[in-house]
């Protein structure tokens, strides 16, 4: 029988830097001979599938595998793995709670407590299932992207600081490991290209993987977003600018260099041998999240000292389509309804892996 109820942790598992990162030849090369050869640091902040055991209180008892797989990236999390294995280029560091604990990829509010309080005032206020806006005040949501409800909604506001400090203890065994060892890696391989220790580039990498398709009450993954949401074909690659990787108007601050965007938009058709050169797009539907965003800031405090040093700097999003990830048989699986969540196909993960590691080897082949 598939597995329909919510996988969860240990309680009050607690997470080393050592599990969640993976580089080549980990049985024989230590982290500081990775440093040495890496140039491409990615991360998954969205990978996470297990809930921490000592939250189950706090879940809504109709919260199901499905749902709560749904609400993850986690077919991310093997593709990575493998690339990892392949690459020695590459330093991955993965997030080990799924997004409900925290997500990584927002700002976190300096009030997480206030911050929550707002969205459950926005879910109460829209009703059950009901499409909500919870722009600002995503951090921790109640609900799903579908709306599902995930949270048990606090009488008072008693309950609410009950289930922030749930959530902030919690997070500090995972996600807040997550984030710190991300940021280490990140100040260790900048530190290493502009002393000249290490290549003469750097880039962060947050990968990511969107549906097409949003998830209905009896969990078949089959409702159509909207045209302006949906994802190319393969992957959209974001440093925050316009189409065309450009600065946009409104905000002119782009996280990747536009010409190089352009140059790893193509390098990701070639090594996707796509059909269309619009399989992959950049910065459509996205423009890319707060890991992109914190590291683009702060290689712009060191650009004079990396200009001096002749060392490119950049951060992008990488947003995959979901489908292309899962394969077909595994999207066919989750398109009708259902409470499970299929096992990864190790076959397909490795192609993807490899096309992965392709493109940014045919990258690496257009830089000077």
């Amino acid at each position: 029988m598939p597995d329909t109820e919510p996988l969860f942790l240990d309680d009050r598992r607690t997470f080393t830097a050592e599990e969640i990162v993976f580089y080549a030849d980990s049985g024989t090369r230590s982290l500081e001979d990775a440093l040495a050869t890496a140039d491409l640091l990615i991360s998954c902040p969205h990978s996470g599938a297990a809930i921490p055991g000592e939250l189950r209180p706090f879940l809504v008892p109709e919260f199901t595998r499905r749902l709560q797989f749904d609400y993850t990236d986690c077919s991310t999390a093997p593709i990575v793995r493998r690339w990892a294995e392949l690459d020695p280029s590459v330093i991955y560091v993965e997030n080990p709670h799924p997004r409900l604990v925290r997500d990584p990829n927002r700002a976190r509010p300096d009030d997480l407590a206030a911050n929550l309080a707002e969205a459950l005032k926005r879910v109460r206020d829209a009703g059950a299932f009901q499409r909500v806006d919870l722009t600002g005040v995503d951090a921790i949501r109640p609900v799903t992207f579908s709306f599902f409800p995930m949270l048990v909604v606090p009488d008072d506001d008693d309950g609410v600081e009950e289930l922030v400090a749930a959530f902030v203890e919690a997070g500090s065994r995972g996600v807040d490991v997550y984030q710190a060892t991300r940021e280490d890696l990140l100040e260790q391989m900048l530190s290493r290209a502009l002393s000249g220790e290490g290549p003469g580039r750097l880039t962060t990498l947050s990968f990511h993987d969107t549906m097409n398709r949003t998830t209905t009450r009896d969990g078949a993954v089959d409702v159509e977003r909207d045209p302006k949401d949906r994802l190319p074909a393969v992957v959209s690659l974001s440093n925050r600018g316009d189409a065309n990787g450009g600065p946009r108007t409104d905000d002119p601050i782009v996280t990747m260099d536009p010409a190089r965007l352009r140059m790893l938009a193509e390098a990701h058709r070639t090594g996707f041998e796509v059909s269309s050169a619009d399989d992959v797009l950049m910065n459509q539907p996205y423009l890319g999240s707060q890991e992109i965003i914190s590291a683009g800031a702060r290689f712009r405090e060191v650009a004079t000292e990396a200009q001096a040093a002749g060392v490119s700097l950049d951060a992008v999003q990488a947003e995959f389509l979901r489908e292309l990830l899962l394969g077909a048989a595994n999207a066919a699986h989750i398109s009708a309804p259902g409470q499970d969540w299929p096992e990864p196909d190790p076959e397909h993960v490795d192609l993807i892996a490899r096309r992965c590691a392709a493109s940014w080897a045919a990258y690496r082949e257009q830089m000077p």
